[in-house]
């Protein structure tokens, strides 16, 4: 017979010989096993149904013994949405807007457009009364208000959403992040072309727009067609190629016009044979190479993502792919931004970005940001492995200064002359734009002090109840010759669990099983 058996029958042993006129309230107790020890905490495994005295293993454990203060409250930290020091600041991605995010990283780490930025006219914001909630209109207003906030907010990150929606961007369907950076600049450039400030005028052109021609040469008199042509971004072929330098050269290279696609010579006054090159005039300071890896696959009607190694330099010298113009054409890699992921239409964007100010670099993932150590590019293996084992390509060996990746889509390289004549990296924010930006702060820091008080009055209600169980404990169970009173375990339960409301003991229900046997 188990334990819990023998230990019932010998508690009711004596209802075989008793008769009921003669129970007295030694038999009840016998019965009811009051006078049972109680349980040692450590022996019991669970709560005993055999023992009224066991008060093992109803939850009692959360409250005896050390303290834990986490276990009192749902709250997280407050200072975790704080910024660290002397780092920067993230950006909320709103469900499929971490393309955007990536783009906002590197033009945010333009120190030459945030500053024009900063020049940028806002009467709104100049004559904001604080006592409301400052709300951008314009994109420019937007773009203005957000680099203010990624400069001295003391949040660790924030939200664009005010960007997004200007933007009319759908936050549950990802774009096409190339697209996004042409149509995004190009909507910039006509804005500001409209500002009577000359820096602002042409800030866009100045830092993103080169141009080249392209050059028709006739075969049969040699006469030369120039078409002129500005770009904000060099599209590369990748595909075939291992290294930038040969996208670049096959970007420039001559093809010839035969056949159904010879040229009309105005000199000849009829179609000729003729050779088509694209010749590079100038080029901007700051120097986007788009490496085309989504490209149209015609077997499958679909778009799909061109996971070939690419090398390229941290120095690049573009003084031989210019057209006789004595200019300066060395430039330092400074952002490589990242599509994480083998499909075309989905996968993850991220921002590696150097600092100018320090020249250390960051990779930017959304809200989070890390600092890579000695001051080196590090894409990382996420970056460069692929998801799927069908092409498990082995990552070639690269040269000193030089990065390999499977996954950059657009290299952004600055022009060096432009850092070393740029003695002043620190941009201060216009005292408007900071008056919006304390004003965020002092909200932040009211929810941050809201949510510590929150916590505080969980932990405190905790130790309270903390030091209330102890006393129970110490109380329980009841000592010999004392009066006692009979609690339901499940409402002792409800009790030490404290996530539930409880009600009042209610035990009329047993006295009136008591009362209906006598």
């Amino acid at each position: 017979m188990a334990p819990r058996l023998q230990l019932e029958k010998a508690a009711w042993k004596w209802a075989e010989t008793v008769k009921p006129e003669d129970i007295t309230h030694e038999h009840i107790e016998l019965a009811y096993r009051i006078a049972v020890p109680a349980c040692k905490r450590g022996t019991c495994r669970r709560n005993c149904k055999g023992n009224p005295n066991c008060l093992v293993g109803i939850g009692e454990q959360s409250w005896l013994g050390e303290i834990d203060e986490n276990a009192f409250h749902s709250i997280d930290d407050p200072n975790s949405e704080r910024r660290d020091k002397n780092t920067f600041v993230g950006l909320t991605n709103l469900g499929a807007t971490c393309y955007v995010n990536t783009f906002l990283q590197v033009w945010f780490h333009n120190l030459d457009l945030r500053r024009a930025l900063y020049l940028f006219q806002n009467s709104r914001a100049e004559g904001h009364n604080t006592d409301s909630d400052y709300e951008p209109r314009t994109i420019c207003e937007h773009l203005q208000y957000l680099f203010a906030l990624l400069q001295n907010s003391n949040r660790r990150y924030i939200d664009p959403s005010g960007l997004v929606k200007a933007l009319g961007l759908d936050t549950g369907q990802q774009q096409d992040a190339q697209e996004f950076s042409k149509l995004f600049l190009s909507l910039l450039e006509d804005t500001l072309s409209k500002q009577k400030d000359p820096n602002l005028q042409n800030v866009i052109q100045q830092q993103f727009c080169g141009q080249f021609s392209y050059v028709t040469v006739c075969n049969k008199c040699g006469r030369e067609s120039p078409l002129p042509s500005r770009f904000y971004e060099l599209e590369l072929n990748i595909q075939g190629h291992k290294n930038l330098t040969e996208c670049v050269t096959e970007f420039l290279k001559e093809e010839k016009l035969e056949g159904d696609n010879r040229y009309y010579c105005e000199s000849c006054q009829s179609k000729q044979n003729a050779t088509r090159r694209i010749k590079l005039q100038s080029l901007p300071r700051t120097l986007n190479f788009q490496l085309m890896r989504f490209v149209f696959d015609r077997q499958s009607g679909h778009k799909k993502k061109l996971n070939t190694f690419i090398s390229f330099p941290e120095v690049l010298d573009m003084g031989p792919f210019l057209e006789g113009k004595e200019e300066e054409c060395t430039y330092e890699l400074s952002a490589v931004l990242i599509h994480r992921g083998v499909s075309a239409y989905s996968g993850h964007y991220i921002a590696h970005v150097r600092d100018a100010h320090t020249n250390d670099w960051y990779k930017f993932n959304d809200e989070e940001i890390e600092k890579m150590e000695g001051k080196k590019l590090q894409l990382g293996i996420e970056e460069d492995i692929a998801e799927t084992a069908k092409s498990q390509t082995r990552k070639p060996k690269c040269s000193k200064g030089y990065h390999c990746s499977r996954n950059a889509y657009m290299l952004v390289y600055k022009r060096q002359t432009e850092e070393i004549e740029q003695t002043e990296t620190i941009i201060e924010v216009p005292a408007f734009l900071q008056k919006l930006v304390d004003q965020d702060n002092k909200k932040f820091e009211e929810w941050c002090n809201e949510m510590a008080d929150m916590r505080k009055q969980s932990v405190d209600k905790g130790k309270a109840k903390h030091e209330e169980v102890k006393e129970l404990y110490e109380l329980l169970p009841t000592e010999d010759g004392l009066s006692y009173e009979f609690v339901p375990l499940e409402w002792l339960k409800k009790w030490l669990d404290d996530s539930t409301s409880i009600k009042e003991i209610d035990n009329s229900q047993f006295l009136n099983i008591a009362l209906a046997t006598k």
